[in-house]
């Protein structure tokens, strides 16, 4: 496939308490083992973002990058780092909080790329910009935009050929986990439907 996939984990998520967000429980499981499932039928090769506990990250049996910029740049530092990797022409992202990835992501992001530089996830009132499709071939783009200072996203996004790809009707897929209450309310989310699919195999 010509598409890697890339799952950001290398945030602070102060919002956690400081907790690697990649690694809490949800479900019985670390939050990233659950996008590790959905995201890796969608892509040929797939690393991991992450800025602390390696070792664990490794674990799962992907590389591990960490950013290249020191002191917690921000997601575009991770999709750096992502680039700089990846074998494949596409680098898919998602981030590490967000479990119910759809399974048509990848799917539908490399049919609206066309021959743009990247490819936006919206959700049908703004723009989801950590789940994106990026040509590789920007690399040296992004690398540039990061050592001149730029942080932000959308800022990074308004220079490039970005194209929107409406998932309005993939709603669950921008759920994510941020705080306490969020994570014990994904944990049963993801345990119905876990029943769900033991009832109904075939769906």
């Amino acid at each position: 496939m010509d598409v890697s996939g890339l799952i950001l984990a290398g945030g602070r998520a102060s919002r956690m308490g400081g907790e690697d967000k990649g690694l809490v429980p949800v479900a019985g499981a670390p939050m990233i083992a659950h996008v590790l499932q959905r995201l890796r039928p969608q892509v040929g090769t797939l690393a991991i973002n992450a800025n602390r506990h390696h070792a664990a990250y490794e674990s799962f049996g992907y590389p591990v990058l960490a950013d290249e910029i020191a002191d917690y740049a921000g997601p575009l530092a991770g999709m750096l780092a992502g680039l700089v990797w990846a074998p494949s022409e596409y680098v898919q992202v998602v981030p590490c909080d967000g479990p119910l990835i759809a399974e048509d992501l990848v799917s539908r992001l490399r049919a609206g790329i066309g021959n743009g530089d990247v490819a936006v996830v919206h959700d049908g009132v703004r723009l989801q910009p950590t789940h994106l499709l990026i040509a590789t071939h920007r690399v040296a783009h992004l690398g540039a935009f990061l050592a001149d200072g730029g942080r932000k996203i959308d800022r990074w996004l308004a220079q490039l050929d970005c194209r929107q790809v409406d998932f309005s009707d993939r709603a669950a897929m921008f759920r994510n986990v941020n705080t306490p209450e969020e994570r014990d309310a994904m944990s049963v989310t993801l345990q119905n439907l876990t029943a769900e699919t033991a009832h109904d195999p075939s769906g």
